[in-house]
């Protein structure tokens, strides 16, 4: 097999590996209300094993981290596929809420090493300079999932209950399984050097945070992700319940916004050619703010019908496409040897701002879109301000 095949089989195994965290939830957000039916909760009580995996992949990624730079990538990856597979199972005959939850968290505990391994992978494989594009073109196999997941979930739940996504989630974690044992080859070796004691894990947890570089890019684009969890755990009650869209609508709608998220990624590449990823973030923070807050003022007058929210929400959707990779390639920038703790600790970041915007939207829920649009806006504001400051003290400390 030639280069060009190894970088292509590559990047689809690391795209897909990535994507199971989003494919974990996109299959079954159209069941929610046939799933708090049978369940006998609310559709809002359901969203907590929506919240218990997103804390689930805050939690699995620290752990993972300082395995992942200690093993190497593919024992700690093979590890995880099998708990993931496990837990998918435990899902899929659960019948209570509080089983739900708790296998939910498991799921995401083993599912979240395919989230921070291909992170690190590409910072070991590839030069710097092409970070933001490898991670531009795992957009564009993570965006399949919320384009076909939906639709193959909605069918699935309609056909032959809410439990059978959670089959078809455990099929394709031994398919990827597979895939890492038999075809992805291992980027970094053991080091014996690492230690595992909490006290070093700590330290080395303790430099990455303390890197203003890090710091900066990793919470700015934490906080624009953590709209699109927002987003994620409100639009199953926005959609269906306050427009009353069918699942199969629903199912469409999610994956025609998804596609803004896939074209900007990939438009970000071109701009790439003439700007750099600092340029970027700034004019695409500063335009998902916007957006933002129009979104929740119009909303809050009642400006907004079912197509003018859609539109809104695409264009939103699009500027994380250009925040998204751009702030993670600056992130892991400053590290080699500690890539999969600086990975690891980014993506727990980013889920733990994640389960907080998911859950606050449950909570402050009253029946209708502005608890959604609300933390949506309130998280592009933050994210825009911590770029604006981080950024502005690390280029006038490298003056």
């Amino acid at each position: 097999m030639d280069k060009n095949n190894n970088r292509f089989l590559l990047i689809i195994i690391l795209g897909l590996l990535s994507a199971i965290g989003a494919f974990s939830i996109d299959t079954y957000l159209s069941g929610f209300p046939i799933m708090a039916s049978d369940l006998h909760v609310s559709v809002d009580d359901v969203s907590y094993s929506l919240s218990s995996f997103f804390v689930g992949i805050s939690i699995g990624q620290m752990l993972y981290g300082p395995l992942l730079d200690r093993f190497g990538r593919k024992k700690p990856l093979i590890v995880g596929l099998v708990i993931y597979v496990l837990a998918s199972m435990g899902c899929a005959v659960s019948t209570s809420l509080e089983m739900l939850v708790v296998f939910r968290f498991l799921q995401a505990l083993g599912g979240c090493v395919g989230m921070v391994t291909p992170r690190a992978i590409v910072r070991d494989t590839f030069p710097i300079q092409e970070s933001a594009k490898i991670f531009s073109t795992l957009i564009l196999i993570l965006g399949v999932s919320p384009i076909i997941a939906p639709s193959v979930g909605s069918l699935m739940i309609t056909t032959m209950g809410w439990h059978s996504v959670f089959w078809l989630q455990a099929i394709i974690g031994v398919v990827l399984f597979l895939a890492v044992l038999f075809l992805l080859a291992e980027s970094k070796k053991a080091d014996d050097s690492i230690s595992l004691k909490p006290e070093h894990v700590t330290k080395v947890f303790w430099g990455i945070a303390r890197n203003p570089q890090f710091i900066t890019f990793s919470v700015a684009g934490s906080l624009v992700s953590g709209a699109i969890y927002a987003y994620l755990s409100g639009s199953p009650f926005v959609f269906m319940e306050i427009f009353k869209v069918s699942e199969q609508q629903y199912g469409i709608i999610f994956g025609v916004l998804a596609g803004g998220l896939i074209l900007s990624s990939q438009i970000n590449n071109l701009a790439l050619r003439r700007f750099s990823s600092q340029q970027i973030i700034n004019v695409a923070l500063s335009i998902q703010t916007i957006l933002g807050l129009l979104l929740l003022t119009l909303s809050a007058f009642n400006l907004l019908n079912l197509y003018g929210t859609l539109i809104l929400i695409f264009l939103f959707l699009c500027c994380q496409g250009f925040s998204f990779p751009n702030s993670s390639a600056l992130a892991l920038m400053p590290f080699s040897k500690e890539a999969g703790s600086a990975s690891a600790l980014m993506g727990s970041l980013q889920m733990a701002i994640g389960s907080l915007s998911a859950a606050m939207v449950g909570f402050i829920s009253n029946g209708t879109s502005l608890p959604m649009l609300g933390v949506m806006a309130g998280c592009a504001s933050l994210g825009l301000i911590v770029f604006k400051i981080g950024n502005n003290n690390i280029v006038a400390k490298n003056k």
